[in-house]
């Protein structure tokens, strides 16, 4: 079956260089996580003294604020605060000029996480890979490239 409208392939030079600075956006991004985690759990814990304890049930909502963080950029913006900062961007693989949806987001989000989880081994697919893909974004469908 052959598309209608057909994108071309992926140039090779959009891919280079792109590990270094995905380790930066990594960083930037965990930064910005850490700030968010912190400014939440401050407004949590008054939050659970005001409300004599209550509140603080609320704390269990801080490990989701980096999967939202993800998937709301990625599949809204196409990159996050670091990505863009680290000039990188995210695209759909099969059609490397639109922009993930929020399910592709989102899948990314949960499989980036879970690669931490398992001690990093899946990101090792992408010293091995030659556009620099890890497993969680083959998996996804995504591709990470530099900003044009």
């Amino acid at each position: 079956m052959t598309r209608f409208l057909s994108t071309p392939p992926l140039d090779p030079r959009l891919t280079d260089g792109v590990l270094p600075r995905r380790f930066l956006a990594l960083l930037v991004d965990c930064l910005v996580l850490s700030m968010l985690g912190s400014v939440a759990a401050l407004l949590i814990a008054v939050f659970g003294v005001l409300t004599l304890g209550i509140g603080w049930l609320a704390f269990h909502v801080i490990p989701l604020i980096p999967l939202v963080y993800y998937t709301l950029l990625i599949g809204s913006s196409g990159a996050t605060p670091g990505q863009r900062l680290a000039g990188l961007t995210v695209r759909q693989d099969d059609d490397w000029t639109a922009r993930p949806n929020l399910a592709q987001a989102l899948v990314w989000a949960v499989l980036l996480w879970l690669s931490f989880v398992l001690v990093g081994i899946p990101f090792l697919l992408a010293l091995l890979n030659p556009r620099g893909r890890a497993t969680h974004d083959i998996l996804s469908g995504l591709v990470i490239i530099r900003a044009t």
